[in-house]
């Protein structure tokens, strides 16, 4: 099992689609160094380094581990320039290896990544004893910053007036902070092109890196919303599916009442500009004044292999 590699598809409907994740078992210690160059070498939005060396047991179909050792698999998460503590992709394609690889013979419906930003439940849903979605609950999202249709919208290369000025453009954070965008309509989001030189000076010194765009409706016609994401800084020009990103929104849809509601459960397409079509699955709620997210979707296994 050491250094073996699998690539999976994350927030896909079928294979092929949504988000590709390289899934590194890392059983032999691999240094800081070490896995950053093999992202680099993968080039995937986010390779994620698995450690199965913990004392953890299958118990009641969820897998338990020592708290006095540990609490979860301790997963590590590595674009091709730096590491992040949280990302929503390599969260639910971690937590599928474990089910479908690690413990075969066992139908397990629960399970704890250990990520640097913290601990995050993964639950695993079935029909007919296949796994049909993984949701994971993620950190409680906090609001910052608010920035004006003024700033952002040259760096989106677009009007201000396309920018939804009912609802706030906002910095949220769930472990990953984020800049969201809400749009006026599905024209205005498809034809966004960032601006490369101001979204550097947006970002010079600030904390968000990464920008959310949004809007009502699908290109599919049977989703709620819309979403495209960029995040140069990390070297991801335009990303097909992200989770953490999307939870964010989820927080931020219940904080601004975009949906005249204080609790939602929808459906996002992301990636069909970058031909990689993503469905995200989004719940949250507002409850004794904090925010509970959760975000799911489907993956599939593409292939596996070894590390030389």
């Amino acid at each position: 099992m050491n250094n073996k590699i699998y690539i999976v598809d994350v927030f896909a409907e079928q294979q092929f689609s949504g988000n590709q994740l390289a899934v590194v078992i890392n059983d032999n210690n691999l240094t800081t160094e070490q896995m950053q160059a093999i992202a680099r070498e993968t080039n995937y939005s986010e390779t994620t380094f698995l450690n199965t060396l913990m004392p953890c047991r299958v118990w009641e179909r969820s897998i338990q581990c020592d708290p006095k050792q540990s609490n979860g698999y301790n997963v590590r998460i590595f674009t091709p320039s730096l590491e992040i503590p949280f990302a929503g992709h390599p969260v639910l394609g971690s937590a599928y290896i474990i089910a479908q690889y690690l413990h075969p013979n066992v139908e397990l419906n629960s399970i704890l990544i250990n990520l640097k930003s913290g601990l995050i439940p993964v639950s695993i849903h079935r029909k007919n004893h296949i796994i049909q979605r993984l949701v994971m609950n993620q950190p409680e999202p906090k609001f910052a910053q608010i920035f004006t249709p003024e700033i952002i919208a040259p760096v989106l290369n677009i009007e201000t007036e396309l920018i939804d000025q009912r609802f706030p453009i906002m910095e949220v954070s769930n472990g990953f902070s984020v800049i969201i965008v809400p749009i006026n309509t599905l024209d205005a989001l498809i034809n966004i092109k960032i601006n490369r030189q101001k979204y550097d000076r947006l970002i010079e010194n600030i904390t968000p890196k990464a920008i959310l765009v949004f809007c009502k409706g699908s290109i599919s016609e049977r989703d709620d919303l819309s979403v495209r994401f960029f995040a140069d800084f990390y070297g991801i020009p335009e990303d097909p599916a992200t989770g953490s990103a999307n939870g964010s929104l989820a927080g931020y849809i219940v904080k601004t009442n975009y949906f005249g509601s204080d609790k939602i459960d929808i459906t996002v397409e992301q990636g069909y500009n970058l031909g990689r079509p993503s469905r995200l699955y989004l719940t949250a709620k507002e409850s004794n004044s904090k925010i509970e997210v959760m975000v799911g979707g489907r993956v599939f296994g593409i292939m596996e292999g070894r590390l030389l």
